[in-house]
């Protein structure tokens, strides 16, 4: 089996922020854990200063998964398993959201009783799972989209060249491998300004992993689920492979484009406002 074949075609926007990484893993057979790991940062640890690898599921003992990550540094990786190939994915493209996330279960989960999860946790795990950053200079069209005026923030004629989104969930990436009409994510919304979005995406996306990441360890964000906006994916114009989007008729549908409950009360927007720093 080869990783780049029909499953990642490169003209699908979706893939877009992963190529790099599958191109490294393209060849025979399903990649290792040592190739994983060799996508990593060098420098990135636990939040016990442990260095952060992937380890075969069958040499572990079944001690607590997010635990084990804070103490020893080592994410349990199925052999074969689509899920946890792209939940590597996502540890080397987002290292601090996923460091940040694992440090925040791991004090949560000692603070709760056994059994409990708590808001804190039903963020962390959303977002982990289905979480895609949607960042724009455009505060209007993110608005709408927390506010689930769909057509009117998906027809917009600068949606395309305003807003861009990236995906962090990586049950999220994995849907892609089949992906259906239904599918919904769970958006941060960021306000950025002009100027970021002039910047190469690679610098974008490695300024919105640090910002995103210290604010999540401050506290400010991602507390509790109310802080993702649900964003059914098939709506971005050209991340329907059927196509259609470009038709007003294409968001009748309320099975995936669900209008907003009259108490509504919308995501935030997190403002980045300060530009970024080289």
């Amino acid at each position: 089996m080869k990783l780049l074949n029909s499953h990642f075609d490169p003209a699908l926007p979706y893939w877009q922020d992963y190529l790099p990484y599958l191109h490294e893993l393209a060849g025979p057979g399903f990649p290792s854990c040592s190739q994983l790991n060799s996508l990593l940062p060098d420098d990135l640890s636990s939040g016990d200063g442990q260095p952060v690898r992937f380890v075969e599921s069958d040499q572990l003992d079944d001690d607590n998964y997010e635990h084990r990550i804070f103490a020893t540094g080592q994410v349990s990786t199925r052999p074969h398993s689509w899920h946890d190939l792209f939940n590597a994915l996502v540890w080397t493209r987002f290292p601090l959201i996923k460091s940040a996330m694992n440090y925040l279960h791991n004090q949560a989960g000692a603070k709760l009783n056994r059994g409990s999860r708590g808001h804190l946790r039903d963020a962390l795990t959303l977002f982990d799972e289905c979480g895609v950053i949607v960042f724009s200079d455009r505060l209007e069209l993110l608005e709408a989209l927390a506010e689930r005026r769909w057509s009117t923030a998906f027809l917009s004629d600068d949606f395309n060249t305003s807003v861009l989104l990236s995906i962090c969930g990586h049950a999220m990436l994995e849907k892609y491998l089949s992906p259906y009409k239904a599918m919904t994510a769970k958006a941060l919304l960021v306000h950025v300004n002009p100027e970021f979005m002039q910047h190469p995406r690679q610098e974008m996306l490695i300024h919105l992993d640090r910002e995103i990441s210290k604010r999540m360890l401050s506290g400010l964000i991602l507390t509790k689920p109310a802080f993702l906006s649900p964003l059914p994916l098939a709506g971005i114009p050209g991340w329907w492979p059927q196509g259609g989007q470009e038709n007003s008729l294409f968001y009748d549908d309320r099975q995936v484009f669900r209008p907003a409950p009259e108490n509504l009360i919308p995501a935030p927007v997190l403002s980045l406002q300060k530009g970024l720093n080289r």
